[in-house]
């Protein structure tokens, strides 16, 4: 009975022992599971902030008339010829092109609106006109400049490639300088009459597009149609054949059609809508370490 139990236990610790390496192969240790990396973070592209701008133009302006008094002798006065006034227009008139430079300081409130203060100086623009008293015919020269000033609004319509097409509307008022109106009726009358200048209310309505050179800079292309209405064009002046002459006269205003390009500047971080999203690169996490 002893000699069997002690075979048993022999032979039982000798499968023990032969199994235990088996075993030992055969165990993985357990690994921890990992939560799935997260997706890819993007970088929106910003909007809103300060900007300045600076434009350059060229406008052909289309010139609507002009009326001016005219002096005569009224025979029937008690008190002697005294001159009486009544109205007249230009037979015709055309103003030639010119450039402008302009700037200005703007928000842009979000992806699809912005608004500016801009102002702008046009260069003169020559006159050259036509009158007639049924007898005689004068040639009639002058030329004028403006200082515009203009509220604007603008809605941007998205961004393809880099591109930004926009329109917008403005709303202010002109100053409008006329020179010196020479009138000549050769060979013997050249009369001079002052010319008029004042502030008028002008508004406008453009359409254009902007490239994104930078994240800060655009490349702003457009067209702009300002009307500005009608005021005083010359003063009276006395004519040089004697007698009275004619004036004052008032022009009916202008329309404006303008090509421009100019370049807006954003400050600060703020990013000028024309930057794809930029993906943030994912690192993953280290592969783990198994330990015995």
């Amino acid at each position: 009975m002893f000699n069997f139990s002690r075979k048993a236990l022999i032979a039982m610790a000798a499968t023990g022992a032969l199994a235990g390496p088996a075993l030992a192969a055969d165990y993985i240790p357990p690994v921890e599971e990992l939560p799935p990396p997260p997706p890819p973070v993007v970088q929106e592209a910003q909007f809103g902030g300060w900007y300045i701008r600076g434009d350059l133009d060229y406008h052909k302006s289309s010139w609507r008339g002009a009326d001016y008094i005219t002096y005569g002798v009224d025979p029937c006065s008690p008190c002697g010829p005294e001159p009486v006034p009544g109205s007249k227009s230009f037979d015709a008139g055309r103003l030639k092109g010119a450039f402008s430079l302009g700037g200005g300081v703007g928000y842009k409130i979000n992806e699809h609106f912005r608004t500016d203060l801009t102002a702008d100086y046009w260069f003169k623009s020559n006159f050259r006109g036509s009158t007639s008293d049924g007898t005689d015919t004068s040639v009639d020269r002058s030329s004028m400049s403006t200082f515009l000033l203009l509220a604007n609004a603008y809605a941007d319509l998205g961004t393809w490639n880099r591109v930004t097409p926009y329109v917008g509307a403005g709303i202010g008022g002109a100053y409008v300088k006329w020179d010196t109106l020479r009138n000549d009726i050769e060979p013997d009358i050249h009369d001079r009459h002052a010319g008029g200048k004042g502030w008028r209310f002008a508004y406008a309505l453009m359409a254009g597009a902007s490239y994104c050179l930078t994240s800060n800079l655009d490349l702003d292309v457009g067209y702009r149609f300002t009307h500005i209405n009608g005021g005083k064009m010359f003063s009276y002046a006395d004519s040089s054949a004697g007698g009275p002459g004619a004036g004052p006269g008032f022009d009916k205003g202008f329309n404006t059609h303008e090509v421009r390009a100019g370049l807006r500047y954003s400050f600060g971080q703020t990013r000028n809508g024309c930057d794809e999203p930029v993906p943030v690169a994912y690192e993953p996490p280290p592969e783990p370490i198994y330990t015995k």
